[in-house]
């Protein structure tokens, strides 16, 4: 298997790349990145396009809604455009996959509700296809909670989804959701095109379980990669597909621009991306 390359999801420096967009771009390209995972990109494609292009990187895969009418983040809603506007932006900007971040924890608490994510995302797929665009969708732990005839609801859901939808496990949450995390990733085969690689202190419950309460990212513990819970190392191996290893704070423990590159040199000093 050819190894992935190293991304940063923005929303984890989404308060210094709004403040400063170019520099902070510059900072990861310093840090020795070259790709990027944009977040809230669709509002302002060109201005994204223009400051990656300065500082020499790429954002083949972004976060957008296709299946919800707001976004939820642990810090808000933001409100979703439709679904042609999403991949209009993606295109202008250079991506090749649009990622569903997240949809809301009581769609897949029933068959039908998981149904209906999968048979949404298999529609976004082929208006996307029409832009030179794929589609994914990226878990958080709310897909692991109920089961089906044995089967949680986002193994369901894989199993529903055309195979031209791929997959970005989120490892943290997998793990959070009780998942043999390393072993998920075998299973998700070559579906599996992306991972975003988070270690930190696993939650004691599912913050996304019925009557667990609200939830915010300060109540997280994240460390950098290959210091926690996380079984980091023994997950990327088990790929056999993955192209992008996204690295991803959701709250970042110090310095985000240092976090970043600690959790950099775990996977470029492991020899885990080229």
């Amino acid at each position: 298997m050819t190894l992935p390359v190293a991304s940063v999801q923005l929303y984890t420096l989404a308060k210094e790349f709004t403040a400063d967009m170019g520099g902070s771009l510059d900072k990861l390209a310093a840090i020795g990145l070259r790709n990027v995972e944009a977040f809230d990109f669709v509002s302002r494609p060109a201005q994204i396009r223009a400051a990656l292009d300065a500082s020499g990187l790429a954002s083949p895969t972004g976060h957008a809604p296709l299946l919800s009418d707001t976004l939820w983040t642990p810090d808000g809603e933001i409100p979703t455009p439709a679904p042609e506007v999403v991949f209009a932006a993606a295109a202008e900007i250079g991506m090749t996959t649009v990622i569903d971040p997240f949809v809301a924890p009581e769609r897949w608490l029933t068959a039908d509700g998981v149904a209906d994510i999968a048979d949404r995302l298999n529609r976004a797929a082929e208006k996307a296809a029409e832009f030179g665009l794929s589609v994914g969708y990226h878990n958080h732990a709310q897909e692991f909670v109920a089961s089906f005839d044995g089967a949680t609801a986002y193994e369901r859901f894989v199993a529903l989804t055309d195979e031209r939808v791929q997959l970005e496990l989120d490892l943290f949450w997998a793990l959070t959701g009780g998942q043999d995390v390393p072993a998920l990733v075998s299973a998700l085969g070559d579906r599996l095109v992306a991972v975003h690689v988070k270690d930190g202190v696993v939650p004691a419950s599912n913050p996304w379980a019925p009557g667990a309460g609200s939830f915010g990212s300060d109540s997280l513990d994240q460390r950098h990669a290959g210091t926690a819970d996380v079984p980091l190392a023994e997950a990327l191996k088990a790929g056999t597909a993955i192209r992008y290893a996204v690295i991803e704070y959701d709250k970042a423990p110090g310095d985000v621009f240092e976090d970043i590159a600690a959790s950099f040199a775990f996977l470029r000093d492991g020899g885990y991306v080229q």
